[in-house]
């Protein structure tokens, strides 16, 4: 049991101790403070979208905001995560792992954005330290920008 001081971590275990376990696994991976303030500035604005949705069917990655017929995925990048030039400190323990996890995350992230680049999307990243505000203006205005135009007869 965690919570029993003799608690070891099991065989294979990426928590090095349960304290950073139970830490780790209460980290969301989607609906996050930052996402959720972009979310609701960008409705107010009266745009409608998917929420941690696939851009690509056969693409097994989300995006955090989906504006499918504007081919435009949002990504809100937490800072650790996702390795902010600016706010990512290498952790202290176990950093040989978690360095590790983050640089695949970069890749992933690179490889994501080439492939949505390649059917036609537009990708939109921002920082989660970055103003909620000024990111949910742009994800407006590009949207605005990409809408298919309706056709007059």
């Amino acid at each position: 049991m965690p919570d029993d001081p003799q608690w070891e971590a099991p065989e294979g275990s990426w928590a090095s101790s349960a304290a950073r376990r139970r830490n780790m696994q209460a980290i969301r991976s989607r609906d996050t403070k930052p996402e959720q303030l972009i979310r609701r500035l960008v409705h107010a604005q009266g745009m409608r979208y998917r929420v941690c949705a696939r851009p690509l069917p056969d693409l097994r990655r989300t995006a955090d905001m989906v504006f499918r017929p504007a081919k435009v995925a949002v990504f809100i990048d937490g800072c650790y995560w996702h390795g902010c030039p600016e706010h990512y400190i290498p952790p202290r323990t176990n950093s040989g792992y978690w360095s590790e996890k983050v640089l695949r995350n970069v890749a992933r992230d690179r490889d994501t954005d080439r492939r949505l680049q390649e059917a036609g999307w537009l990708v939109l990243r921002f920082w989660e330290h970055e103003p909620s505000r000024t990111c949910a203006d742009k994800i407006a205005a590009t949207v605005i920008s990409r809408r298919p135009r309706l056709r007059k007869i």
